[in-house]
């Protein structure tokens, strides 16, 4: 069961009108919080945001399944599943008895893997391995939606970084 501050933090996004990834975005963080507390740990960054995503389509994030061809047909079985049980559909969920051995077992599995998953390190290389994924054009997309949300201030400092930045990149070429 995800903690309530998370499910909390992930309601006020809902209110806010943010989009479900975003809202999926707060149980992904707890899961890289769990692991890095030694709570348990994983295979890869890849699993941690897994997990993060599972929970958040369990608790009734409303995040579609990956598409045809984006990722196994166990993987988007598993994403429809997640989600019936999140809208409480009849007969989605095991029983109470499977859902403690279930629980223990995976508890116990993941305990066995190390915590280098969520390392910051083995974050960054998986956000940018699934940016270089994306065509360009969504890249820059996203770039510029992310840039709306800031306020003035922020764009006027990030603006003066990526001239800094420039700068020193054509300084060191020469």
């Amino acid at each position: 069961m995800p903690e309530r501050k998370t499910l909390a933090r992930a309601q006020a996004d809902k209110r806010a009108g943010k989009a479900p990834s975003t809202q999926a975005g707060e149980f992904v963080k707890e899961e890289m919080e769990h692991v890095r507390a030694g709570k348990h740990g994983v295979r890869s960054a890849k699993q941690a945001v897994a997990i993060g995503l599972s929970k958040a389509r369990r608790a009734g994030v409303d995040l579609k399944p990956p598409k045809k061809g984006a990722a196994s047909e166990a993987t988007r079985k598993k994403a429809r599943k997640d989600t019936a049980a999140g809208q409480g559909k009849a007969g989605s969920s095991p029983s109470k008895e499977t859902r403690a051995k279930r629980s223990r077992t995976t508890t116990a599995v993941l305990q066995r893997e190390s915590r280098r998953g969520a390392s910051h390190e083995a974050v960054s290389k998986q956000a940018k391995s699934a940016a270089a994924k994306r065509p360009a054009a969504s890249r820059s997309a996203a770039a510029k939606k992310a840039a709306q949300t800031k306020g003035a201030a922020a764009r006027s400092a990030a603006a003066k970084k990526a001239a800094r930045t420039r700068a020193a990149r054509a300084h060191a070429h020469h």
